[in-house]
């Protein structure tokens, strides 16, 4: 796991720009300075911890997003680490039911959090159809490298289909129907992040000593 997030970490900051060109189309456009900024203390943070556990890896990225990305993104993706590591607090290495577990308490918690539900043009259509899609490979018995395909495709087709919404939820909602074309970059970032977990578990297992 550690292994993975530094991998994340360092394939979000190579899209920053994108994240940001993204973002102008329908909000501010500082969207991916905010991402560049907060994987940077992830990846600084990570590489100063000595033990740890899979829980606690996530919740340490999850709090350093939290403490140093401003505006609506910092409190989502924050939640969306430390609720998916509280899911496997204490284990050393996680299967496909945890991954559910994973992605089920953090998407619960995000739209308790933000009142976003599936068709808003937020990151949840993209975290919701990937978390659905652990849940099935899970009470299917699939194997983690096509549950983690699997998710990932559908994370992808979450994040694409955001270019066909008008948003409900931050500054983008204020674009109506002018927002109609634009990707949202939240969903993009969910895209990023199960592509790179599916990506990494081919050379790696998803425990805490890989590095």
């Amino acid at each position: 796991m550690m292994s993975f997030l530094l991998a994340l970490a360092e394939v979000v900051v190579q899209h920053s720009d994108s994240l940001s060109r993204m973002d102008a189309e329908c909000g501010d456009g500082d969207f991916g300075v905010g991402m560049q900024l907060g994987f940077n203390n992830v990846r600084r943070a990570l590489l100063e911890l000595k033990n740890h556990d899979v829980g606690s890896l996530l919740k340490t990225a999850g709090q350093q997003i939290l403490s140093s990305v401003g505006g609506a993104s910092g409190p989502l993706f924050g939640t969306l680490f430390i609720e998916a590591g509280k899911a496997v607090a204490g284990k050393h290495e996680i299967d496909v039911m945890d991954l559910a577990r994973m992605f089920d308490n953090a998407l619960e918690k995000i739209r308790l959090r933000g009142g976003a539900s599936v068709g808003d043009k937020t990151l949840v259509d993209a975290l919701a159809p990937a978390a659905m899609s652990l849940r099935r490979s899970a009470e299917n018995s699939v194997d983690i490298s096509q549950a983690l395909e699997m998710a990932a495709e559908a994370a992808k087709i979450g994040a694409h289909s955001t270019k066909n919404m008008i948003a409900k939820h931050g500054k983008a909602r204020y674009l109506g129907e002018q927002a109609l074309g634009c990707q949202d970059p939240g969903a993009e970032v969910v895209r990023l992040i199960f592509e790179t977990l599916s990506n990494h578990h081919r050379t790696h297992t998803l425990h805490d000593e890989d590095s």
